[in-house]
């Protein structure tokens, strides 16, 4: 039996997956904080057994309790891919909207990993998809007056980090760590903020899926559906790991004198 469970799929690249996944025969757990789109959701799909599970992931008590359905139901599949934006200069981001984007984007995930993780290794079977999103690889970027969003790119960095460092702890077991990174995608994700990006070309929510589903296959710890080069992000990498091998214990001579 294939059970997977998606946050975040009461819409966009997470109900994607879910359509994506129930056509391939895998049972579903769909989280979202809209029951309503949830239901609809759950009655559009045929063929599987889909549970509705209304939870806020900016809660405490919501990421709580989909970590406890991650470590009690058997998941072949954990997608994390609730999400929001903020995006919003850091000196002007409300402390709520902040916690808000930590929970949802770094606790969440985090957690129900970790909850998920166990059983997975014991049945020795699970794959763990994360949402992150190209803004990962933004950070050093001009960023235009008043369109700061610092908090945000910094979440989809630890997210791109963080399974990184998950495939390296999983090495030697079958279990897979994969994050998938979009650009601009055709959801409602962007509308939400009063952005309005229909003038910008997007990418459709099913190519996204598409893009991480061929990913794993492939291999990739992470994907970049918008990337013709993959050797690009080889290169951003191999940088990483050069820049981390070049340490010593002295001190470098530019911070002499």
């Amino acid at each position: 039996m294939n059970e997977t469970l998606i946050t975040g799929a009461s819409s966009g690249i997470g109900r994607a997956f879910a359509e994506r996944l129930a056509a391939a025969g895998h049972d579903l757990i769909v989280v979202a904080r809209r029951k309503d789109r949830l239901a609809e959701l759950a009655r559009s799909l045929s063929g599987v057994n889909v549970e509705v599970v209304v939870a806020d992931l900016a809660t405490d008590q919501g990421i709580d309790a989909v970590a406890e359905l991650c470590a009690a139901r058997p998941l072949t599949m954990l997608i994390n891919n609730a999400g929001l934006a903020h995006y919003m200069p850091t000196g002007e981001l409300p402390a709520a909207k902040a916690r808000e984007l930590v929970q949802v984007k770094v606790a969440a995930p985090t957690l129900l990993t970790r909850a998920a993780l166990p059983g997975m290794l014991a049945r020795g079977a699970g794959t763990i998809v994360s949402v992150a999103g190209m803004l990962a690889f933004s950070a050093t970027a001009p960023v235009p007056e008043r369109q700061g969003r610092a908090v945000y790119v910094g979440t989809l960095a630890h997210t791109v980090a963080m399974t990184q460092s998950l495939h390296a702890e999983l090495a030697g077991t079958p279990i897979k760590a994969h994050v998938v990174c979009p650009g601009i995608v055709a959801t409602e994700f962007h509308e939400v903020q009063g952005m309005d990006l229909s003038a910008l070309p997007r990418m459709s929510a099913a190519d996204v899926v598409t893009a991480a589903l061929a990913g794993l296959d492939r291999g990739e710890v992470v994907s970049a559906p918008g990337v013709e080069d993959y050797g690009l992000l080889e290169s951003v990498f191999g940088a990483d790991l050069a820049a981390f091998g070049g340490q010593s214990a002295q001190l470098a001579s530019r911070y002499r004198n």
